[in-house]
């Protein structure tokens, strides 16, 4: 394995982490009761929030771009 291998590994970890620490838009049990979903109510992200969905797609950027560089190197 080389240093992009490892690279790759450590964020994809970095990245599951983020994605599992982040709260739910959605409440798991109306999901399938039928209930009305307030999924694409217009909510402001604030604090912590902010902060996780901006890394979270940081972090998505970057795996992007070590991955594509693991192919072609």
């Amino acid at each position: 394995m080389g240093f992009l291998d490892w690279l790759l590994l450590v964020v994809s970890v970095l990245l599951i982490a983020l994605v599992m620490i982040q709260e739910s838009k959605d409440d798991v049990k109306n999901t399938f009761s039928g209930e009305k979903s307030e999924l694409f109510k217009n909510q402001k992200q604030r604090g912590p929030e902010l902060f996780l969905n901006r890394m979270t797609i940081g972090m998505t950027v970057v795996f992007a771009v070590v991955t594509i560089l693991a192919i072609i190197l």
